[in-house]
């Protein structure tokens, strides 16, 4: 093949490979950069500490793997005309987005501050972890993310959320190995037993097996490859192993593996809208295994670094003399004199791999889903209403609501961008009007005796997890559709910290002007404290009001009806806001 044909369309050459591992170099340093530097960003000088931040803050281990997932990324978009987002779900390494959002230009279009020259790079240097700068995490300052570290556990479910009534997106995970120890992710991997594949768009899970934690090894990464096989296959994926440390050998074993799993998501999705056949496949997935804190520095003070946890935060402390040598000499391994031009603009020939506009992942709408938000159609809520005779009028304030919600499913049946979310309790929530017009959604094994279940229902109630059913609600209202998470009064604790996280987030956008405005995340609380003489103690636990009641009045919002005419007043209002909890 001709050099100056080996094109993102056509099959792997090496042309290719070495473009995409000088791409991924020159995201590493970008990545490093930030870490380090307050001057001096091409190294055109020798370096000096005056240039060096003086409290360096942030993280390495995770961040060159999550790089060489985002160029591999970049091809596959390209490959395949993809419209695709990727959701990091390590906690930390925010550096990784930022640098390649900056080398896809997005970061750019939206802080035209940080622009793509000199000087533009050394103000992203300086920004990263600093005071009154951005944070270390993939915040919502970050283009492109709907997903933030820190609290650990919820990558999957948002992106199942994303997808759903999403036919042609494809959402693309990083799990970091420390992250798939956690409750909630352990247990999303079950979220593929609620896609279909006619309807929704598809998940491709990356489990990123770097090997350690802070100080500690990770389970997935000390168990024999037979083990992980068996995990996964028996929570119904098909995995597929990228392992090693030499580069080039990866980026070819990376490019072969995304080209199989796309094509095969392709297929299954061909199959199933082609026969409308719903059933649920074997989806693929990845499981990437390369040393922590790659490409980064070997050995510090007699010290293994690289492939150890000590590259999970700060590879080297800069408060001895002689690691400014060892700073310099890493920072020009990635020699990025080859991959710049002289004003500090990536070169065309690497420039070019990025995708353009909105395909990029910086700039797919899907990951700013206020852009896509439709308002739902909505019917009248007095017509709902109940007339009340003092002493004699009998009613349900829930049963009454069910009939309004039913009608919200009616209404919006062509936008397809309406659903409800709980732990196997609408029934008990007393939603049984809903049941009229739809059912739950459900793609595992059927049976004649099954009350309500289907393959395209939007009742997302039948998983008994509710971190999933947050997190899928979480990821379908980044996304730019409308919902509701309803629970019992005592177990709606068990989301407490993502209630707060998801109101930090709303927090952040309402100072970004580009965040288009999402709708709200809105809870129902039933079966109240004072109601539980049946339940008992266990069932009487009142505090996510208190707990709510101490964030900002311009992010939350509560409501108390006394009785069905206020509660469906108060529920058409909350359907209708935005950027609220």
């Amino acid at each position: 093949m001709e050099n100056n044909t080996c094109l993102e369309k056509q099959p792997l050459c090496e042309e290719m490979l070495e473009k995409m591992n000088a791409y991924w170099r020159a995201a590493n340093y970008l990545s490093a950069g930030q870490l380090y530097l307050l001057d001096n960003p091409l190294l055109k000088k020798p370096l000096s500490m005056d240039q060096i931040k003086k409290k360096i803050v942030g993280h390495w281990g995770t961040v060159p793997g999550q790089n060489f997932v985002y160029v591999h990324c970049n091809r596959a978009i390209k490959r395949y005309d993809l419209d695709m987002i990727l959701l990091s779900g390590p906690g930390h390494g925010g550096n990784f987005l930022i640098a390649n959002t900056y080398l896809d230009g997005s970061y750019s279009e939206v802080y035209p501050n940080i622009s793509q020259d000199e000087e533009g790079m050394k103000k992203m240097f300086k920004q990263f972890s600093f005071p009154c700068g951005v944070p270390s995490h993939c915040a919502p300052e970050t283009p492109g993310s709907i997903n933030e570290g820190g609290e650990l556990g919820y990558s999957i479910a948002h992106a199942f959320g994303a997808v759903f009534d999403n036919p042609d997106l494809i959402a693309t995970v990083v799990v970091g190995d420390g992250e798939a120890e956690t409750g909630p992710l352990a247990t999303s991997w079950q979220s593929n037993k609620f896609l279909n594949p006619v309807t929704d768009g598809a998940v491709l899970p990356i489990l990123h097996l770097n090997g350690y934690k802070i100080s500690n090894p990770t389970i997935f990464s000390r168990i024999p490859h037979d083990e992980i096989k068996s995990f996964f296959e028996g929570c119904g994926w098909k995995p597929y192993f990228v392992e090693g440390d030499d580069p080039m050998t990866m980026h070819k074993k990376m490019a072969e593996t995304m080209d199989t799993v796309i094509e095969e998501i392709k297929a299954i999705q061909k199959h199933a809208r082609d026969e409308q056949d719903p059933e649920r496949p074997k989806w693929p997935m990845i499981i990437l295994r390369t040393p922590k804190g790659w490409t980064g520095p070997k050995v510090v003070d007699g010290q293994q670094i690289e492939g150890s946890f000590r590259a999970h935060q700060v590879p080297i402390s800069m408060e001895k003399p002689e690691h400014l040598q060892l700073l310099e000499a890493w920072l020009k391994s990635y020699h990025a004199e080859e991959l710049f031009d002289e004003t500090g603009r990536l070169i065309p020939e690497l420039a070019e791999l990025a995708p353009k506009g909105n395909a990029r992942l910086g700039a797919n709408p899907h990951a700013n889903g206020g852009l896509l938000l439709k308002d739902l159609r909505l019917p009248d809520f007095r017509k709902y209403g109940i007339p009340v005779e003092p002493g004699k009028t009998k009613a349900q304030d829930m049963i009454e609501l069910g009939g309004y919600i039913r009608d919200i499913f009616k209404l919006n049946e062509d936008s397809k961008n309406f659903r409800i979310f709980g732990p196997d309790e609408s029934m008990s929530n007393r939603l049984y009007k809903v049941f009229e017009e739809q059912n739950r959604d459900w793609n595992g094994e059927l049976l004649p005796t099954d009350d309500k279940l289907a393959r395209n229902g939007r009742i997302m109630d039948g998983m008994l997890s509710e971190h999933m059913c947050e997190g899928w609600l979480e990821g379908y209202l980044l996304t730019g559709r409308h919902g509701f998470f309803a629970s019992y009064e005592a177990f709606i604790r068990i989301v407490d910290s993502m209630a707060a996280q998801h109101a930090k987030w709303l927090k952040v956008c309402n100072q970004l002007s580009w965040r288009r405005p999402i709708a709200s995340l809105n809870f129902i609380l039933t079966s109240n404290v004072w109601q539980q003489d049946h339940n008992g103690f266990t069932h009487q636990d009142p505090g996510f009001l208190d707990h709510i009641a101490n964030k900002k009045a311009d992010v939350v919002r509560m409501y108390l009806p006394p009785d069905t005419n206020c509660l469906l007043s108060c529920f058409d209002h909350c359907i209708k806001s935005k950027n609220y909890v």
